[in-house]
């Protein structure tokens, strides 16, 4: 049911919710900002009078060509900031975290929108790579940027965290790894199934980002964090994938795809939906918390939230003691 709705979903125009004076005065933050969704999304908030824009990217020669580009077709230079992360690496998430902590005064949106899509198996950090850089980093990232944001809450911040619906065909793959430890499951290479393996790291993903939802009330920190199904989209993702998976791929989105534009505008919801949006998924500009299965929500569902967080917390833990029970100091 969920596959039929989001196929129908695809073909829906979607609105443009800013105009050249919604961002004035106002500074965001997009991981992978140098193309597809990322690029679009920072085009429209320079176009939207936004004070800077920093595109936080692995590659910085192809966000210098990222700045130009938005920079040529919205007539204002100036706004575009490159800074430098790479997500396959917790030094680099750490070392970004600080620096726009220390050199930022504000930030009002934050945008959680680099991932990978690979078919075949690799490792980093001791993880598989889309696994890592898809669930582990992002999160880590995430937790590491909350007391930031709180900080300047006053200033209407939201952190919008992407997730894709297409995790919920991975609730078999999922089944392999429910009884802990959770994610030395997932990391076991013979069980893995590497075509559906993105689907799977959305899927955990989002059990995630539920426990930190809950755990950060909006009147506790003042930080709205959702989770925003940009739909099938004509970007970069799965360029490192395989020649059979870019294939099929480039067949499905031939059919439907939207452009990395029209999937952008999704994002800017997530940017302004406010508190009814906090903790719930996001698809086609609008609250689809009715979408999620009952698999996702029920006890059995809750306990499984449960075991990836907490096993989540550990690795984080050991990585940066108390970035994570930091999360409990009231605000």
């Amino acid at each position: 049911m969920v596959m039929i709705r989001l196929a129908a979903e695809q073909y829906r125009k979607l609105p443009l919710l800013v105009d050249e004076e919604t961002c004035i005065g106002k500074t965001y933050v997009i991981t992978g900002g140098n193309s597809g969704l990322g690029l679009e999304t920072a085009r429209h908030l320079v176009a939207a009078s936004a004070e800077r824009v920093v595109l936080a990217v692995r590659n910085l020669k192809s966000g210098e060509a990222a700045k130009e580009d938005i920079e040529k077709t919205t007539a204002r230079k100036g706004v575009i900031d490159l800074r430098h992360l790479d997500m396959s690496s917790y030094e680099s998430v750490q070392s970004f975290v600080q620096d726009i902590s220390e050199s930022l005064d504000r930030i009002d949106g934050f945008i959680c929108n680099a991932g990978v899509m690979l078919d075949a198996w690799s490792e980093t950090e001791n993880m598989e790579t889309s696994m890592f850089v898809n669930v582990v980093s992002t999160l880590f990232l995430g937790i590491l940027m909350i007391p930031k944001l709180k900080t300047v809450r006053k200033k209407t911040e939201h952190e919008a965290q992407p997730v894709s619906v297409l995790g919920y065909t991975a609730n078999g793959e999922m089944d392999k790894s429910r009884e802990a430890p959770i994610f030395e499951g997932l990391n076991e290479k013979k069980r893995a199934n590497m075509n559906s393996r993105y689907a799977l790291t959305k899927l955990v993903e989002e059990f995630a980002v539920r426990e930190l939802a809950s755990l950060c009330p909006v009147v506790k920190t003042g930080v709205i964090i959702t989770m925003v199904a940009p739909g099938l989209c004509n970007t970069g993702l799965g360029r490192d994938a395989g020649t059979i998976t870019k294939f099929m791929h480039e067949g499905i989105r031939a059919m439907m795809a939207r452009t990395a534009e029209e999937g952008s505008r999704t994002y800017l919801h997530g940017l302004l939906v406010g508190h009814e949006g906090h903790g719930r998924l996001l698809c086609g500009c609008r609250v689809k918390e009715f979408w999620v299965p009952t698999w996702v929500t029920n006890q059995e569902g809750r306990t499984l939230q449960k075991g990836i967080w907490d096993e989540l917390t550990t690795m984080l833990e050991s990585v940066q003691p108390g970035c994570v029970s930091q999360l409990h100091v009231s605000g």
